[in-house]
């Protein structure tokens, strides 16, 4: 995977970029001014990151390869949060009950599309082909399957999957544990521009 330089990193326009961050040069981004990243950092190849509000992600996360972040409203996705591969994540979506159209080509007066913020929690971990819907709050510590779709509150440090996603178990707290470990170690500094190039 090639990845930008710090210099095409600054070129983008983000709001604000951190230390270490690696985004590969074949991820697509829209709306660079209204996206945060804080440190450590990686966006994989033909990810779609399209910001219509602000839109932060923290640090130490993972975005794999095909996924997107879209949507007019606001999108945060917290520290130590991995995403797998083709994963959706939408802050905006149309009505699709027929009585107004879908596209948005179309004229603003003949649709209604539906838009809701989407939190991502501290240590969460959302597995491959997953579809995430506006409105939908992923509270810390929650893993959800392959191939679910979520939409609302999901508690925190719990299993979630299927279409819709559905409670399965708990899931253990052990990673917040090590998540302050890293904290303290690696010293994870505040989100800062590059002003030096």
């Amino acid at each position: 995977m090639g990845v930008l330089s710090k210099l095409e990193l600054a070129r983008l326009g983000l709001k604000s970029v951190g230390q270490n961050v690696q985004i590969s040069d074949k991820a697509s981004i829209y709306g660079a001014g209204k996206i945060s990243i804080g440190n450590n950092v990686r966006i994989d190849d033909f990810c779609i990151i399209s910001a219509g509000a602000e839109f932060e992600i923290g640090s130490f996360v993972h975005i794999a390869c095909y996924t997107a972040l879209i949507g007019r409203e606001k999108i945060v996705v917290e520290d130590f949060v991995d995403i797998s591969m083709k994963c959706t994540i939408l802050s905006s979506t149309s009505d699709s009950s027929g009585d107004f159209l879908t596209s948005p080509v179309i004229p603003a007066e003949y649709l209604n599309t539906k838009f809701a913020p989407v939190w991502i929690g501290e240590g969460s971990v959302i597995y491959a082909h997953s579809l995430v819907l506006p409105g939908t709050y992923i509270s810390a510590g929650v893993a959800i399957g392959a191939m679910s779709m979520v939409k609302g509150i999901i508690p925190p440090c719990e299993i979630w999957a299927g279409v819709p996603a559905k409670f399965i178990k708990k899931r253990r707290k052990g990673l917040f544990k090590m998540t302050e470990d890293i904290r303290k170690r690696y010293m994870v500094v505040n989100k800062e521009i590059y002003k030096d190039l």
